[in-house]
């Protein structure tokens, strides 16, 4: 088990990473970055039901059922924003 300290050490650590990371991405990889970044949250949903499965009290339960509904909200909406995007590069005769 991650200890208070440690877990906020790691999401200071991830959070300072991805903006250095988004930060020096060009305009024209944000689509193909944010189809990659789906996958991820993928990832982030798999970690959030697994901890949900191993819920003992009442209070666990419901912070891991507002993990999986956090991360599942994420995950759609990602994949509905990537295809958004990607309509826009299609051509008009592509799109009927």
């Amino acid at each position: 088990m991650i200890s208070g300290i440690t877990a906020l050490y790691i999401v200071m650590l991830a959070a300072f990473t991805g903006y250095e990371i988004i930060s020096r991405v060009p305009v024209i990889l944000h689509t193909p970055l944010m189809s990659g970044s789906n996958f991820v949250h993928g990832i982030v949903l798999v970690g959030a039901m697994v901890a949900l499965g191993q819920a003992h009290t009442p209070m666990q339960h419901v912070i891991g059922f507002i993990a999986v509904l956090i991360a599942t909200i994420n995950a759609v909406g990602g994949y509905v924003v990537t295809e958004r995007m990607l309509e826009m590069f299609k051509s008009s005769e592509d799109k009927s």
